[in-house]
């Protein structure tokens, strides 16, 4: 683990076949910064080539969260409308079509980008504490990109999705385990030999087959998606937007108007 002053970062290391790769800004809850973001489409690419890696584990630094979404402070001078979005299906792309399986272990939140970088990954395990959501309805008042809500709804399910980016309700890990989001779900001090287990487990068998499934079922995914740049141009362009990020930033609560 890397110094407790070193930039908010990404730290990798690789044992044999399992790389793992932890989300180090524990002072904001491990909440993404751009430059995080580049590092993660970096680092995915990398492993991609990497004929050695079996299996990859993400997780978060400390246990308060996983991800609990981006760094607020790099919305205020947001000028292109939907190239966020844009920007970040690219990179999200990236661990999603990572060549071998991956699992997200997850201690807290894993809210907002924290969301969907952890259903980006083919599996989960959390503590039983954990919590999920995407709740932009409540926070910044921006949307998401067609491709993610068209990965979320396949894992989690429509109304499991709806319930989420309506209500900005955050759910608990055994109403995910119960639907099958969840691989599994164990107690804190047993969790980092769950995903060991798990990792093991997906290191002995058979690679090509593994890599045929999970990127069969991405392209499916993919395939035939809606033009949604209209929806996303007004709301990056709405004045709620911008009310919500300054709202955050100041520690008050937004005030919606529907513009």
């Amino acid at each position: 683990m890397s110094e407790p002053n070193t930039p908010p970062c990404l730290v990798v290391s690789i044992d044999g076949s399992i790389a793992r790769i932890t989300f180090n800004n524990p002072a904001a809850r491990n909440a993404m910064t751009w430059p995080m973001y580049e590092e993660l489409k970096v680092i995915c690419d990398s492993l991609a080539k990497n004929a050695s890696v079996r299996v990859a584990i993400f997780r978060g630094a400390g246990d308060k969260a996983f991800v609990s979404g981006s760094d607020i402070e790099q919305f205020v001078h947001l000028q292109k409308d939907e190239a966020y979005e844009v920007a970040v299906d690219a990179i999200f792309s990236s661990l999603q079509q990572l060549p071998f399986p991956t699992i997200a272990l997850i201690e807290g939140l894993a809210v907002g980008s924290g969301l969907l970088i952890a259903t980006a990954c083919d599996l989960r395990i959390s503590t039983p504490d954990a919590r999920f959501g995407i709740p932009v309805a409540r926070t910044l008042g921006n949307c998401l990109s067609p491709s993610n809500l068209a990965w979320l709804s396949a894992h989690l399910g429509t109304p499991m999705v709806k319930k989420m980016l309506l209500t900005s309700e955050l759910i608990k890990a055994p109403e995910l385990l119960t639907s099958g989001y969840l691989y599994e779900i164990a107690p804190a001090q047993e969790i980092n030999a769950a995903a060991e287990a798990l990792a093991n487990k997906l290191a002995s068998l058979a690679p090509i087959t593994q890599k045929a499934s999970k990127l069969a079922i991405a392209r499916l995914l993919q395939s035939n998606l809606p033009d949604c740049t209209d929806l996303m141009r007004e709301t990056y362009n709405s004045q709620d937007f911008r009310e919500g990020v300054n709202a955050f930033l100041e520690g008050r609560p937004p005030k919606w108007a529907g513009k």
